[in-house]
């Protein structure tokens, strides 16, 4: 029996995992792994059979299995009891999921597996594979765009990509105009606009604007990417909470113009922070950082501190909401209070709208 070999090897966006395809002369398989880093949060390896090279056990494939060995599918699941031809690594393609923590694999044009982003956060393994015809439990019979949400999605990601790498039909322009359209709809011109991704995929920026007395920042391109962990946390309500975008307001006659940029910047690093960090941001998070206003710790995010009255009637993208979080300065005691109980955050923000403070920052002292 010849050693597994590895025939594909591809990392996510922003290198925290990586997916790879391995054969030996018996059966292929689909993994992925989290990098170093993130070992300690996701230390299990995702693994989805692919084919089998052989024919099919009868049963469970325990004897690979005690000798340390990728298992066989068993015949009551496969499609194929005979065994399939090994994959040739010049026509393997895995293509990363949107959110950057699931990945399809396709070959020769066609989609052979799929491992959900989802997955990684739940204690078992899950995996879609087209030659499954039966579910045991953790391979899943991989269907079609017609009969499953998994097929479907792994087509629309590929035609995502797709879109983004074309020079005629690239989304970034008609994104751009609309969210400013929208910004300068509710706060006037743009002034200002800075440039936030490093040159990276995707675009984002910020777009300053001065409105009554008021600086306006605001972020646009950072909703293009869902947020990982929303899908397996909001299940079908997911579209209302996976895509967002975050602003800060401060009022002119509190700072100058260089003092509230400097604030503002903190937007820049939280726009990386859920697919740098594996994690999402939502109402009432918390996030410390050195570019808040002096005495203050970091920052809570939230759209309910922004009156009904001032709400800013985001554009949709990819058909799913935009939230618009507000940024607004927090000090030491009240990051402690918001992270000492469940929802802590949500009770935070309430504490700061009974005493008044709404999305617009103006020294203050502590609500905790």
């Amino acid at each position: 029996m010849r050693q597994p070999e590895l025939i594909a090897e591809v990392s996510n966006d922003k290198k925290t995992l990586t997916a790879v395809v391995e054969q030996d002369d018996r059966v292929v398989y689909f993994y992925i792994y989290s990098t170093v880093e993130f070992r300690e949060r996701f230390p299990m390896m995702r693994a989805c059979w692919v084919r089998n090279l052989s024919p099919a056990p009868l049963q469970e494939d325990r004897q690979a299995m005690e000798q340390g060995l990728a298992p066989m599918l068993a015949a009551p699941f496969c499609r194929n009891l005979e065994g399939e031809a090994p994959l040739q690594a010049a026509n393997v393609l895995i293509i990363w999921n949107e959110s950057d923590d699931g990945a399809a694999l396709w070959y020769q044009g066609l989609l052979l597996a799929v491992i959900p982003g989802w997955s990684l956060y739940i204690d078992h393994q899950v995996g879609y594979a087209a030659g499954c015809i039966k579910d045991n439990g953790a391979i899943f019979p991989l269907g079609s765009a017609s009969t499953n949400t998994q097929y479907a999605r792994a087509e629309q990601t590929r035609h995502f990509w797709r879109e983004w790498q074309s020079e005629d039909h690239n989304p970034w322009p008609k994104i751009q105009a609309d969210f400013l359209q929208c910004y300068e709809q509710r706060f006037g011109p743009s002034v200002k606009y800075y440039a936030i991704d490093q040159g990276t995929w995707p675009p984002m920026a910020i777009s300053q604007h001065e409105y009554n007395g008021v600086y306006y920042f605001l972020t646009l391109g950072v909703s293009i990417r869902p947020m990982p962990w929303v899908e397996i946390m909001f299940n079908d309500d997911a579209g209302d909470y996976r895509r967002m975008e975050m602003a800060f307001a401060v009022e002119a006659q509190y700072v100058t113009e260089d003092n509230a940029v400097q604030m503002a910047s903190a937007l820049s690093g939280f726009a990386q922070l859920p697919w740098n960090k594996l994690s999402w941001l939502g109402e009432g998070h918390t996030l410390e950082s050195p570019m808040a206003p002096q005495g203050y710790e970091g920052f809570v995010l939230s759209s309910a501190l922004c009156s009904p009255s001032s709400k800013v009637d985001m554009p949709t993208i990819y058909d799913d909401k935009v939230n618009l979080y507000w940024a607004t300065p927090v000090f030491t005691s009240e990051r402690e209070f918001a992270h000492s109980m469940p929802n802590g955050g949500y009770e935070l923000v309430a504490k700061l709208i009974a005493q008044g403070n709404n999305h617009v920052f103006v020294p203050r002292e502590a609500v905790c």
